[in-house]
């Protein structure tokens, strides 16, 4: 990242293809990038290039100045130019020295080899990319010098092992604990840290090779000392020196390299390209092909999708009718276009890949039908900050508008002539009024853009039922993944299961955290419950009962008042100055890093031992040591900060930044008198001691005049907000994560981290997102294995219907006979869905029989 936040590129041609990598580019935030072109703006240009508007192409403006202002409000932070001067044989290239990476399209096969010379001659050599798209052919060409060096060959956060055996043997196996496969692969590297017994073994670093899902092996163990318990095994990201590879298949790409080569033979023979449909240019590349040496060295990548080519199309080729869509009907013909435009298609989810298929769906006029045709889309997500770097549809400004309706606006820019249809319903049982079987009936498609498992076996199982094709798709970093769902060719979405997501148990988040991410996950915890449930709740108790008199009354009277206890007690606490915000903070601090240790150690001395005569305190379960408040450690002091102004907005406090300076002045903040020995139960009924107590606090409030305005009797909740760095969420997040870290012997985690943890941002690439929405439009015809089922010789597929027919005094015994005349089975028994209606072994079933 770091390099690419410093790089300077230079891309050449700013049609369909060079756009796209435009795009990606700048959203991956590189520091500069120059954009040439000298081409104008042309109807064809609308279908392939989404940054290209009507009005460009009336007033014929050159393609990379009509572009410029689109892309580069994309990104504020990267600086980006417009050239459109002559770029040819002729031209001095000494300019391309300022430029870290030089990527050309649509650029003739001899200048792409002066080029390439001059940035391969360079010190260091400058990065050189050409790529082209030709109809549904594509090639890439890569020179990054003689050697190059890769840093992180995936981009995914390295892995963290616990381990629970190391063997005294030559090799050493390490074994992992129970349960937990270390998903690790032979020639890796890891180094060791917190190895009781074998110390030599930390901070030194081995490569593995995989033994089994659970264990691996490291070298020679069998100098060391013998293994006690615990140690951690953390993966190490090796630098890897790339060298020149060849990435084509040998037979049919060496075909498609011949006939580029042709191709651009017949533009420098000529002065143009082939016309499309012209028997005469083609027979004249075909002799150019021929006449190509056989015995070429291939360094290129090819990718063809020739199976979406209709061989009854090419007779239409050539009809050209000057409108956006000339490029695609190229390509695929008019009939398989008009069909196209006559789609209705449902989108569900308008993040990332929604962004990148609406694009599409623009760019292919899907749902642009005179008669037929509309895309359906809904998201019941609102913009927020995070979602700039990747879903380029939105802008900072959109933040915390409705991403389906901003979608839609953005797509109507890219074709005005596209009809959408933008909702913000959740798709789920509570809406199936909405998205009824006869909606899914009229949908011609289900495209998926989800982020989680449970949305997308739910609209799978839709889909199944009213028997609609479904497209899914999704990423996870540089990972991505795309499935087609027909329906009678394909398995459905729920025939396979993944892996349950992990969960951190209970008690790990409690009282025994391993890792960084289990201490996050208790700071995010503690948010929810200090902030907004504890509010919440407050605020639901005295809307229900509006005054304390009359809540003070009852209690006396003798009736119980669910939850009055905690909201009496918040009430006797309530800070009314900055001061006792700062004051209800550094309790807090005691208490979660302090008295909770204590506690704990106290209840599992350090030499505690288990049945079994192992130590209690061992890997993973880590022992607290409490946490001395520091005034001038900035960790404890920014905790004390953050909390205070939490609390301050919680319980309406007003505060000012000048305020808060005045912190440092606090000297009472190094003193706080607590009960070291009071420990308070966990889900415990209230006591008659409580209730009285209770009583007493709130005679106290109300005698002293605290509590008569209505504004006492209120609290703000706090939703949890991740992005606007002025809220001070993330801040107490970080310092409560990181001390308890420090408590537990974690090691901390930066802001960054802490806020990808906390606020659930799954990793995403824009480059990863936009190959995975254009793989979704290439598989849509491919097809997947068969999904049978095989019942005394019938067989069924879960996309088959059995269908009795009946009259209104039809029976339950009536349907079973049906069936069994019909079909030539024997029903054993009859259920709905998780409805058992008949199962001749329970008790009173059989009355059933005869029930309409």
């Amino acid at each position: 990242m770091q390099k690419m936040a410093q790089s300077h590129v230079f891309l050449s041609g700013i049609g369909g293809l060079g756009v796209e990598i435009a795009k990606n580019i700048i959203l991956a935030g590189v520091k500069a990038l120059t954009v040439h072109d000298t081409k104008h703006c042309t109807k064809w240009d609308l279908g392939i290039n989404f940054f290209i508007h009507e009005d460009d192409v009336t007033s014929q403006r050159n393609r990379a100045e009509a572009t410029l202002p689109r892309i580069a409000e994309l990104n504020p932070y990267v600086h980006v130019a417009a050239s459109t001067v002559p770029l040819d044989e002729t031209t001095d290239l000494s300019f391309l020295k300022h430029y870290q990476c030089v990527i050309l399209t649509e650029v003739s096969l001899l200048l792409q080899k002066k080029i390439n010379d001059f940035c391969h001659s360079q010190q260091p050599p400058v990065k050189f990319i050409s790529a082209d798209v030709y109809g549904v052919c594509s090639r890439l060409f890569c020179d990054f010098g003689d050697e190059f060096e890769v840093l992180d060959s995936t981009g995914e956060e390295p892995k963290e092992i616990f381990i629970s055996n190391i063997t005294q043997s030559n090799p050493g196996i390490v074994t992992c604990l129970e349960n937990h496969p270390h998903r690790l692969e032979t020639g890796q590297f890891l180094t060791f840290r917190e190895v009781n017994g074998m110390s030599c073994l930390n901070g030194s670093t081995h490569q593995i090779t995989v033994v089994s899902p659970y264990s691996f092996s490291i070298g020679d163990t069998s100098g060391m000392e013998p293994y006690l318990h615990g140690g951690i095994a953390v993966q190490v990201k090796m630098p890897k020196m790339c060298y020149f590879v060849n990435f084509s298949k040998p037979e049919a790409p060496l075909q498609i390299h011949v006939a580029m080569l042709a191709l651009n033979h017949f533009q420098e023979n000529f002065g143009r390209r082939p016309n499309i449909g012209c028997l005469q240019d083609a027979e004249e590349m075909l002799k150019i092909a021929m006449s190509i040496s056989e015995t070429l060295e291939n360094k290129w990548y090819y990718h063809e999708v020739p199976d979406y080519l209709e061989v009854s199309c090419f007779c239409l080729l050539c009809l050209h009718r000057g409108d956006r869509y000339d490029a695609l009907r190229a390509c695929i013909g008019d009939s398989l276009c008009q069909k196209l435009h006559d789609l209705n298609v449902f989108l569900v989810g308008c993040g990332a890949i929604g962004c990148e298929m609406l694009k599409n769906f623009a760019l292919l006029g899907v749902g642009t039908g005179q008669d037929k045709g509309l895309v359906t889309i809904t998201d019941p997500d609102l913009i927020e900050k995070s979602n700039l770097n990747r879903q380029f549809l939105f802008r900072p400004h959109h933040i915390q508008k409705p991403k389906s309706y901003t979608a839609a606006e953005a797509t109507l820019n890219i074709n005005p002539y596209i009809k959408i249809d933008s909702d913000i319903n959740k798709v789920c049982p509570a809406t199936e009024n909405t998205y009824s079987d006869e909606f899914y009936t009229k949908q011609d498609v289900i495209v998926t853009a989800l982020d989680n498992v449970e949305a997308r076996r739910y609209i799978d199982s839709r889909c199944v039922a009213n028997l609609r094709p479904l497209i899914d798709s999704g990423t996870m970093g540089t990972k991505g993944h795309t499935e087609v769902i027909v329906p009678h060719l394909t398995e459905s979405y729920n025939s396979h299961r993944d892996p349950p997501e992990e969960e951190i148990p209970f008690c790990t988040l409690k009282s025994f955290p391993a890792a960084i991410e289990h201490t996050i996950q208790w700071a995010r915890d503690k948010f929810e419950s200090s902030f907004s449930h504890k509010p919440s709740l407050f605020n639901k108790f005295w809307q229900t009962y509006p005054s304390a008199e009359e809540v003070l009354q009852r209690i006396k009277s003798g009736e119980s008042l669910e939850g009055c206890f905690h909201v009496i007690k918040t009430l006797s606490r309530r800070p009314r100055s900055w001061t006792q915000c700062v004051e209800l903070a550094r309790v807090k601090f005691e208490k979660y890093f302090g008295h909770k240790a204590l506690q704990l150690l106290h209840s599992f001395p350090l030499d505690t031992r288990l049945k079994d005569g192992s130590l209690f305190w061992q890997s993973p379960k880590r022992p607290p040591f409490p946490v001395k408040f520091e005034f001038n450690d900035p960790l404890h002091y920014g905790f004390i900060v953050s909390t205070a102004k939490l609390f301050a907005t919680v319980y309406c406090v007003p505060f000012t930044e000048k305020v808060i300076q005045t912190l440092t002045h606090c000297t009472h903040l190094q003193v706080v008198q607590t009960d070291e020995t009071a420990r308070k139960p966990d889900h415990i009924p209230v006591s008659s001691e409580d209730e009285r107590n209770a009583v007493f606090q709130l005679e106290k409030s109300i005698l002293s005049n605290e509590v008569l305005e209505t504004a006492d009797l209120q609290m703000k909740p706090i939703s949890f907000e991740k992005d606007d760095d002025s809220n001070g969420h993330i801040d107490f997040v970080t310092a409560a994560s990181n001390l308890r870290a420090k408590m537990y012997n974690i090691e901390p985690a930066d802001r960054f981290k802490t806020k990808r943890i906390a606020g659930k941002i799954i990793p995403a690439i824009a480059t990863a997102t936009a190959a995975v929405s254009g793989l979704v439009r290439l598989i849509f015809k491919m097809c997947i294995s068969f999904c049978y089922c095989f019942l005394n010789g019938i067989s069924f597929t879960i996309w088959d219907r059995w269908t009795i027919y009946g009259k209104e005094d039809f029976t339950l015994l009536d349907f079973i006979n049906a069936v069994r005349e019909k079909y030539g089975i024997e029903p054993t028994m009859v259920v709905q869905g998780v409805k058992m209606l008949y199962v001749p072994v329970m008790p009173g079933h059989i009355k059933r029989l005869k029930l309409t």
